[in-house]
This record gives C-alpha cells, structure tokens and sequence, in this order.
C-alpha cells in the first residue's frame, strides 16, 4: 500500500510540467505615428486580448510620437486594462510614445533606446503655448501617479515619480541629480532603469517574456483588418474637417438647385462616412445621428414648406452643428466631456465649415463660377436664327397709343401705315374702310390692334 502511494506521488511530481499554466500573450505592434488609425488598432486590440482570455498585454514601441488626443485615448485604455500590461521599447517612445509607454505596468528598453521629449509641439515642430503644455504635464504626472508608491529602505516612495514625467514635458521643470531647467528629458536604457522609468534592457519579444518570468507562453499578435484601417483613416481629425466641408458644400448648393443630384449625393455619403467609424466605435450613439438627421429634416422643411419663418431653419441646422460636435465627444454625459475634447471637436467642425464656406465662394465667383457651377445651372447655348430658332420681334410694341392710316380696308386684318412704315394690322371693332384714322391699342402675338380713333 504505501508503495503504490510513493509511486502516485511520484508520478504525479514527474507529470508537474505537462499541467503547468501556459500564458496567453496578447502582441500588439505600435511602430508608426500615433493617431486615429492607432486608436482604433489599441481599441480593437484591448477589446479581442480580453475576449480571447488574455494574461499579458504587450506592446512593441517604436514611434517618435503624434497627436496627444489619441497618445490620450491609447492611455486610458492601458490604463483601465485588467491585465498585466508589458511595453518593449525597441528604439523609439518619444512625446506622445512615451506616455502610451507611461501608462504600461513594465516597460523594457532594447539596449540604445530612448524615452521622453514629450513636449507639445505644432506641425512646425515648435513649442505649444503654455496651456497646452499644461494639460500635457498633468496627464503625464497622472500617468506616472497611477502606478502608486512603494517601499524603500522604510520610505515611502512613487514607482514612476511625477517629477520626471512633468521634466519630459517642460524645459523648467528641475529634477535633483537628473536634469536642470533648460533641457528637456529623454531617458536612454540606462537612465530609465535607473531612476525606476524601465525595469530592465531586453533584445527581444521573447527576452521580454523571459526576464517577466513567463517561461509557457502562447503568443497572438493583432491583425489589423480593411475596415480597421478605413475606420481609423476616416477618424482623422484632417478627413473629418473635409468630410464636414463636403456635407455642408453639398447642402448648399442641393438647396439651390432641388432634385435630389450630383451635391446632395456627395452630402448624403459624406455624413455616412463621418458618422459610420464614430457610431462602430462607439464614440456617436444613435440620437447624435437622429438629431443631424432630425435637424436636416427641419432645414429641408423651412425651405420647401414654409420659406420666410427663420426659426424652423435655424433650430435645424443648430440640430445639425451639435451632432456634428457631439459625434466626436467620446460619452454622452456631458459630466464625461473634457473641455480639451470639446475644444477638439469644435475646431474640426468649424472648420470644416469655413473650408465649406470659401468653396462655395470660391465655385460661385465670377472668375471661377462660370466654368463650373454655373456650367451645370445655367443655359450656355446660344440660339440663333440660322439654327432654326426664330426670335420675336418687339419692335412694333413701341407704337402702341399713336394714330395711324388705314391704307387697306380692313374687315378685321388689313394693313396700317404709322410714320411712314406699313405694317399688318388686325381690328377689334367693327369693319373699316381705307384712309380712316385708327388708333393702335395694343400688341400681341406679333400683331398689332386697332380701332377707330375718335
């Protein structure tokens, strides 16, 4: 009896490593700019690592940053993850990279690598005014923030300490030791390690998985689908402004020339295009896209059916302004709406809708207009005699009141004679006999009347 007991318990010890926990590895791969397509790749990739059951997130970096509303969105999303998640910088996290790198449980550095830089910058790679670098200071210390304090040698201490994130972001913040208020930091492999930025260098995904300790694993790396990348091309703020710029195009020149055409066309898929992406993503729920269809309903019936009120039409396209607006702020309690967001979608619409409006100047100038709108809404042959085309003759209508000669009876047409010209006459009173005095009384169908002039 006790035999066979050591021999189960000895097998049981030996087949340990075939019932040993293989990790699921979730990989996602962030190597280019950051903005609408990578939001939407991070978005898609969070929500199928926690539907497949994932144990590990882990991003591999390699970006030199991008647009901070997006950098943003990419790090509320890692950071409300339940799961451990893993950034391997692989040469490159700058500005908007390295708060999506911030925002990670771990991070890991090749050897050469770098992190930081995260200054708001234009398109002119010059600095933002203050309040922007603000914003950015705050999210980056929040970031660094959320990862909590430990215990070192009895004292209590941040993991990621704020003051290094904010020094990433502003030339004049001073970290003892670290940097002096002239420069703004980037971290190399060893600095971050160094001051709790990065837990250790690795050269590989699998050096990575390794030194966390994952020995089984199972690696799924997302695939970005077609519609992936439609979606995150038409959720750039740039196509958006220009999709808005088509619909209101679109509407204005529909509404000048009905009959359901060529610019009601381009409205009509343009709105399907700005609002398709937000509503898949969740971002625009069904009443922003009821409320713009609502307020063009009302605009359509201010023109067609009561012309002149003003106030159906107004209330129309205020309607359709605020689903615009609404369409990019992410939530539906306006509790949830930061004002930076709502700033962000307020400059897209707007505009959009003055490109809309120097295009329409633009198409409806005498210079342009006439090659092109007023091609399509405007009669350009001319008819002329040798055509076929026979013009009326007005003339005649001048004499309309003066005294005239019959020179021919007239038993109701004859011929008249006014200032020396002779011409056709019909009248409209009882017979009249040649060289009677008659009065032109009117002119119509090419033909003049007369009557007796008393």
């Amino acid at each position: 009896m006790i035999q066979r007991v050591l021999f189960f318990i000895l097998s049981v010890i030996i087949g340990l490593p075939a019932f040993a926990v293989e990790k699921q590895v979730y990989l996602l791969e962030i190597n280019d700019e950051i903005g609408a397509m990578t939001w939407q790749h991070t978005r898609r990739a969070c929500q199928e690592a926690k539907e497949s059951g994932a144990d590990i997130l882990l991003l591999h970096l390699n970006t030199y940053g991008g647009t901070v509303e997006h950098a943003d969105s990419i790090r509320t999303s890692l950071l409300n993850f339940p799961c451990p998640v893993i950034a391997f910088i692989d040469n490159n996290a700058a500005s908007a990279g390295a708060l999506i790198a911030l925002a990670c449980d771990s991070v890991y550095m090749r050897p050469g690598a770098s992190m930081g830089a995260a200054t708001v910058v234009n398109q002119n790679a010059e600095a933002m005014p203050d309040k922007y670098q603000s914003y950015m200071r705050a999210m980056m210390r929040a970031t660094a923030e959320s990862h909590g304090k430990t215990i070192v040698n009895d004292d209590t201490v941040w993991v990621r300490d704020p003051l290094i994130a904010e020094a990433m972001v502003d030339p004049r913040v001073v970290v003892p030791g670290l940097i002096d208020s002239t420069k703004v930091l980037t971290f190399t492999s060893q600095e971050a390690i160094k001051w709790g930025y990065c837990e250790g260098e690795a050269t590989s995904i699998e050096d990575v998985l390794d030194k966390c300790g994952a020995t089984d694993y199972e690696i799924t790396q997302f695939e970005a689908t077609w519609i992936d990348w439609l979606i995150g091309f038409f959720s750039n703020p740039a196509v958006q402004a220009v999709l808005i710029m088509l619909i209101v195009w679109g509407l204005y020149f529909e509404l000048h020339s009905p009959g359901m055409g060529f610019p009601s066309a381009i409205a009509i898929t343009s709105a399907v295009l700005y609002f398709l992406p937000l509503y898949i993503t969740g971002i625009a729920s069904s009443w922003i896209i009821i409320l713009f269809v609502v307020g063009l309903i009302l605009l359509v019936f201010e023109i067609f059916v009561i012309p002149g009120q003003g106030v159906v039409g107004i209330l129309g396209a205020i309607a359709m302004f605020a689903a615009l607006v609404g369409g990019l702020l992410e939530g539906t309690s306006p509790s949830e709406i930061e004002m930076s967001d709502l700033f962000r979608a307020l400059a897209i619409v707007g505009s959009g809708t003055v490109l809309a409006v120097i295009l329409i100047f633009y198409l409806t100038s005498s210079r342009f207009g006439p090659k092109f709108v007023r091609k399509h809404s405007e009669l350009q042959a001319s008819q002329l005699v040798e055509d076929g085309y026979i013009g009326v003759d007005l003339t005649p209508a001048q004499h309309i009141g003066k005294t005239a000669k019959a020179v021919t009876d007239m038993r109701l047409g004859g011929k008249i004679e006014i200032e020396g010209e002779i011409y056709d006459a019909v009248s409209i009173s009882e017979f009249i006999t040649a060289g009677t005095k008659v009065k032109v009384v009117k002119y119509e169908n090419s033909q003049l009347y007369v009557t007796i002039n008393e």
